[in-house]
């Protein structure tokens, strides 16, 4: 339940779930449930060794994993809902784009994971959350769209991934409405 994937995501699912990085400038990417690295390395191709790649995966395993494959990559073996403070707690100020591996079930419980995500982003930064195309009628995926709704300003679906096994699609949602009601 807590890695929710038979397989690795593929090359197309992992470039629609990065599309939001900046190619210029030094952005603050987090990747959440980095797993086994699909994204994280898509992420790494696309800055290019520019600005700063967090990934905050709960599972010790694979975060030894990606920090041994990806020694430039900042990785925290914690819970996503602690976003905020694991920024924090490292100098961290506010994210242009979060990209999220984490599976549905993540998704419940207090303090709402969409809304630490939210408070992490800046005014203008991106949130990418895909989800396998079977499940996104059930009911968790209904709440974490609705969340999305809330949380932001624009949410968009992609079209499907069909080579990705099983096929999937991406939520881009854009312009958190936490980081306009800061000070």
């Amino acid at each position: 339940m807590r890695t929710a994937a038979v397989l690795p995501s593929s090359v197309g699912l992992a470039a629609r779930m990065v599309a939001g990085v900046p190619e210029r400038g030094e952005p603050v990417v987090v990747e959440l449930g980095a797993g086994t690295g699909a994204f994280t390395s898509a992420i790494q191709e696309r800055l290019c060794g520019r600005g700063r790649h967090v990934v905050v995966e709960l599972n010790d395993r694979f975060a030894a994993e990606i920090a041994r494959a990806y020694p430039s990559v900042e990785v925290v073996c914690d819970h996503a809902v602690r976003l905020p403070a694991v920024l924090a707690e490292r100098g961290v100020g506010p994210v242009d784009v979060v990209v999220s591996g984490l599976p549905w079930i993540a998704y419940t419980g207090a303090p709402p994971l969409i809304e630490s995500v939210a408070r992490a982003l800046a005014p203008d930064g991106v949130y990418t959350q895909f989800a396998y195309n079977w499940t996104r009628w059930a009911t968790p995926a209904r709440r974490l769209v609705d969340g999305l709704r809330t949380e932001f300003e624009e949410v968009v679906t992609t079209m499907t991934v069909w080579r990705n096994l099983p096929p999937a699609m991406v939520y881009v949602a854009r312009r958190p409405r936490a980081a306009q009601a800061a000070p």
